[in-house]
């Protein structure tokens, strides 16, 4: 029966998908890419030079996952999930205010599904994302200096992602290391400086984190669906943990060597892919320091402090192939290496459709729904591959990817391998685009040694204006 319910939502899906794929095929090419996209922009002078700008992205999900051991979705036990929601729904605000002053705001929602909830109260979920001010010190890109809530971080391209541009459905959210930890998903209150000095792209960031405290109420369910709320305390156990007492500063920086065409350099956002607008070709390497920012139980059972030191090196290739077929490939190989304290690791599932285990699960704390160990003291092998087949300009490009990540951090017996395939419909380029994804996953026996395997389909359309 289950077997059956799994192979209706797939053809379910995969209908959808060739159904818009064949309607936008047969569509006159004016219909889906107009002449002239102009943008939300207003001129603040006469040549331009100084303007303000509005964007706006929706990324729509409707998605079947096979459940982890022991899922519960409000109390009931769940062995598969159908759900739909809004993965990211975002307003961008930005400008060149004056010839050398740029400010930046977004504000938006994320993961807002049907367990969402924060403080019992599902509509409380907008927020500030970023709201920063940035001057540019030197006639060009050589040095900008900024500060505010921000996204500007070290260690990878993927810890300042531009999720409008993203060539896999969805990120490598463990590059987004602290994530609703000691950041506001991802972004920090911090100061920084960053440029571009030739052909090498830097910047150097000084971080206030915010306290694990403020991260929110967790929750958890136990057999009888009770949801109990779980008060932050001293550390209960010989793993490190994120210290709640104390605070120290965030050291951050992100070095990155261009071989080809420099990236732009407008905001901090790093992109996806250009779908073959630029040919761009780099090796990069970051990090991120910050001293006692952990916390554990040493052989004593005295209370120890570790320090946070995570760093990457990656390289990245996004360029066009045959400018005249309008085909494309992008390929991203990147090596992580965290250290968050003595077997430090985070479960975490992305816009979890479930939000509860039963007590009786042969499965670790925090791993119901679509939960993966996402972070941990270890070290990660992420990989990305696609290529936007040749396809006439002006008319829909279609773009297969794939992406494998393999953790192998210290809590785990076995690496967690996962796989993800798919294919994006680029209707009008990240403007108009619908995406399809299988991802292949491990979940885990409580000696986290992996048990099964499951599954997940994903349909995503992303609007972008």
């Amino acid at each position: 029966m289950e077997k059956k319910v799994s192979l209706t939502i797939f053809v379910f899906l995969f209908s959808l998908f060739a159904f818009a794929q064949i309607d936008s095929l047969i569509s006159p090419a004016s219909s889906l890419a107009p002449a002239e996209d102009r943008p939300l922009k207003f001129s603040l002078n006469k040549d331009g030079s100084r303007y303000f700008q509005v964007t706006f992205l929706n990324q729509s999900w409707v998605r079947f996952n096979e459940s982890n051991p022991g899922t519960t979705v409000f109390g009931d036990v769940e062995k598969n999930t159908f759900d739909i929601g809004l993965r990211r729904t975002r307003i961008q605000m930005y400008g060149q205010i004056t010839d050398r002053a740029f400010v930046y705001f977004q504000f938006g929602m994320n993961n807002f599904n049907r367990t969402y909830q924060m403080d019992n109260n599902r509509k409380i979920q907008s927020f500030f994302h970023d709201a920063l001010g940035e001057y540019r010190i030197t006639k060009g890109n050589e040095l900008k200096l900024g500060g505010g809530l921000t996204i500007a971080n070290g260690l990878s391209r993927f810890s300042n992602p531009s999720v409008g541009t993203i060539m896999t459905l969805d990120l490598p959210v463990f590059a987004q290391a602290t994530v609703d930890q000691t950041d506001l998903f991802s972004r920090k209150l911090s100061v920084y400086a960053r440029g571009q000095l030739g052909k090498l792209d830097y910047r150097l960031v000084l971080t206030d984190p915010f306290s694990v405290n403020s991260a929110g109420t967790s929750i958890a369910t136990n057999a009888a669906g009770n949801i109990q709320p779980i008060t932050k305390r001293a550390p209960d156990s010989k793993d490190a943990t994120f210290a709640n007492i104390g605070h120290t500063y965030q050291y951050q920086g992100y070095f990155s060597y261009n071989f080809w065409e420099k990236e732009p350099h407008l905001t901090p956002y790093m992109t996806g892919t250009y779908l073959g607008k630029r040919k761009v070709l780099n090796l990069a390497a970051g990090a991120i320091y910050q001293s006692k920012a952990m916390w554990r139980l040493n052989s004593d059972s005295a209370t120890t402090y570790d320090d946070m030191f995570l760093w990457s090196v990656e390289g990245y290739l996004d360029s066009y192939i045959n400018k005249d077929k309008n085909d494309a490939i992008s390929v991203y190989l990147g090596y992580f290496n965290y250290n968050f304290g003595k077997n430090y690791l985070r479960y975490n599932g992305i816009m979890n459709p479930a939000n509860g285990l039963v007590n009786s699960a042969n499965a670790p704390s925090g791993s119901f729904g679509n939960a993966v160990p996402m972070m941990g003291t270890g070290q990660v092998i992420y990989a990305q591959l696609g290529y936007l087949l040749p396809h006439e300009s002006g008319k829909p490009g279609i773009m297969p990817f794939a992406s494998y990540t393999r953790s192998d951090f210290d809590k785990l017996k076995d690496p967690a391998n996962i796989y993800d395939i798919g294919v994006n419909l680029l209707m009008n380029g990240h403007k108009s685009k619908l995406s399809f994804d299988y991802q292949n996953r491990p979940a885990y026996n409580s000696d986290y040694t992996v048990g099964q395997r499951k599954s997940c389909f994903i349909l995503q359309y992303q609007i972008f204006i």
